[in-house]
């Protein structure tokens, strides 16, 4: 049986693969587990993204949690930080937000925060998926009755709070600087433009009527070409992007380059070493960073500390050295003085502050990195399973290898959340990565099937 959670909680297309009935099992499991060795009955937050089966969800899981005793405290629509940073400061049991982030809106998710604010650990969603089966199984559980029984509460007012944490964050104000938000149909739409309002900033909102199907539908962090047309076209100095459930961010200068995840941290590094502010002068990344982006921080006098591909990964490594910066070329990033996991908001607030208080334009400081050409190719693929033992893929990764040399690197891996795997290449000449990174595709294909 194929594990239940994958690398950022339960996820699958709505009402498919990820069922209403599901959520009643984990939201009771959840109650289970973390209620255990609680005096009190156990409080549980639920935050959602704006996808049209999320109430649905909702509701399930507030069944689950009250059938067993705890007390579901319904934040509403927030970004999944949120949940992260209230969990902790409520002093709540756990915390679960119902998202599928980047992903279409058929698709959803839930996942879980620990009563510390961090994701679980593996071991403890092992246990969670456990009490899962076996509810599944026949339920011998006990169920609450009379006054022990649960209860749900409507807090939609947490999210000023998170607000006020997010400006908590910031020495700056914004006057006169003009923003352009992309806040993606998703979770950021409510509470972005007030943080931005707040600052002084003129804010021009794209993509804040959420209909529960619109949510990532050619906008946000993975669409970037709306807002990069919009910075430009309106005269802006900046632009932010969130994906759906704004656990991450992707900007724009003045320019209209995109300033991804490697760019930013290269930009909040710059800030934080001139200010004595990061552990050993060392930021954390993935396998996946730009080689421009070790050349820059080499410059900068930093260095960088390489992980697996996924923000968990990142996490960890700054929690065991005690490091204050990390995150992923995609948008997530980690500043582990403010949040206990990728914070979309206070992402864009940090990078608009750094660049306040450089006195230049944010093209000027987007410079400091030179990205090389990087090309990523998603293979849909029936399975993923072996590929990694295959020595015909292995032969063609090696074949390209040799041809970029020195100044360049091949990477595949597969998804995490989705059934791909991934063809990236990078080196000084693009019409050679695009001809490397399809010749590895085609093997790929052929030797672990095509999905249709």
């Amino acid at each position: 049986m194929a594990r239940l959670f994958g690398t950022d909680g339960v996820r699958g297309e709505a009402n498919v693969e990820l069922t209403p009935e599901l959520a009643y099992r984990l939201g009771r499991a959840a109650t289970l587990y973390f209620g255990e060795n609680s005096e009190t009955m156990p409080k549980i937050l639920i935050g959602r993204d704006t996808r049209i089966s999320g109430q649905m969800f909702e509701a399930a899981l507030c069944a689950g949690i009250c059938s067993a005793g705890g007390r579901a405290i319904i934040v509403g629509v927030i970004p999944t930080p949120a949940i992260a940073y209230l969990t902790k400061k409520k002093k709540a049991n756990c915390g679960i937000v119902i998202s599928a982030s980047h992903n279409p809106f058929h698709d959803n998710g839930i996942k879980f925060f620990g009563g510390n604010g961090y994701k679980l650990p593996d071991s403890v969603e092992d246990e969670l998926e456990d009490i899962v089966r076996k509810i599944e199984a026949g339920d011998d559980f006990p169920r609450s009755t009379g006054a022990r029984m649960g209860y749900i509460d409507y807090r939609h007012n947490y999210i000023n709070e998170y607000k006020d944490f997010i400006l908590s964050t910031c020495k700056e104000r914004f006057d006169g600087m003009k923003i352009v938000l992309d806040c993606s149909n998703g979770a950021a739409y409510e509470v972005m433009p007030m943080v931005l309002n707040s600052l002084g900033a003129d804010v021009i909102v794209l993509n804040n009527a959420p209909n529960g199907r619109n949510i990532n539908d050619n906008c946000g962090s993975t669409h970037m070409d709306r807002i990069q047309k919009a910075v430009v076209g309106l005269g802006a100095d900046f632009g932010i992007a969130h994906d759906g459930d704004a656990d991450r961010c992707l900007c724009v200068d003045e320019k209209g380059n995109i300033i991804d995840g490697d760019h930013i941290l290269v930009m909040c590094a710059k800030e934080m070493i001139a200010a004595g502010t990061l552990t050993h002068n060392t930021v954390v990344t993935t396998v996946m960073a730009n080689i421009g982006f070790h050349k820059a921080i080499k410059e900068l006098g930093g260095r960088a500390e390489i992980t697996k591909v996924g923000d968990r990964y990142v996490l960890e490594n700054m929690l065991a050295n005690g490091y204050k910066l990390g995150g992923e070329q995609s948008g997530h990033i980690i500043f582990t003085d403010y949040n206990t996991t990728g914070d979309g908001p206070v992402t864009a607030i940090q990078v608009l502050s750094a660049i306040k208080r450089s006195g230049k334009k944010a093209s000027e400081l987007n410079e400091m990195m030179v990205s090389y050409p990087q090309l990523l190719v998603n293979v849909a693929v029936k399975s993923k399973e072996g590929w990694e033992e295959n020595e015909k893929i292995k032969a063609a990764i090696k074949a390209g290898e040799e041809q970029l040399g020195t100044e360049g690197r091949i990477l595949v891996r597969p998804s995490g959340t989705e059934p791909l795997i991934r063809v990236m290449a990078e080196g000084p000449d693009q019409s050679a990565l695009d001809r490397i990174c399809h010749e590895i595709a085609d093997v790929v294909v052929a030797e672990q099937g095509a999905r249709q």
